[in-house]
């Protein structure tokens, strides 16, 4: 299994609309980066990614499963690019925010800081476990 970070704007895709959709899931769609894009072709299903609220919140607030592998995104018209489909499965107890993972000295490795702007981007399992306890949830 491998480990992830999704970024969504909550105005645009927040965690709660993200539970709302339930076993279905929704499509990781409007990615739009060549690099993000090659992330999501390596996600298996069964792989988990953190959902980060970005913009104003800068938090990770939930865990997504990957449900649906790598496919076509709808929304891209140059057909480029592809979306994988993820599920909610559980919310963070304790929101953990990008302050409080920079001012850990076991993350400053993260992707999350060092790419701050890539939108989809890999966790090792050592950082999937820290960040976990931060936001005080178990899987």
């Amino acid at each position: 299994m491998a480990y992830w970070l999704l970024k969504s704007e909550p105005g645009t895709w927040s965690w709660e609309d993200q539970i709302k959709k339930g076993d279905e899931g929704e499509g990781w769609d409007g990615v739009r980066n060549y690099q993000a894009s090659n992330n999501m072709k390596k996600m298996e299903i069964g792989d988990l990614a953190f959902f980060y609220h970005s913009v104003r919140e800068k938090s990770i607030v939930g865990i997504v499963e990957i449900i649906e592998k790598y496919q076509p995104d709808p929304t891209d018209l140059s057909g480029r690019f592809g979306m994988v489909v993820v599920k909610a499965l559980k919310s963070f107890n304790r929101h953990v925010s990008l302050s409080d993972i920079k001012s850990n000295q076991d993350l400053q490795d993260i992707s999350l800081v060092k790419q701050s702007r890539l939108s989809v981007m890999p966790i090792v399992e050592k950082h999937w476990e820290i960040i976990l306890k931060m936001g005080k949830t178990a899987i």
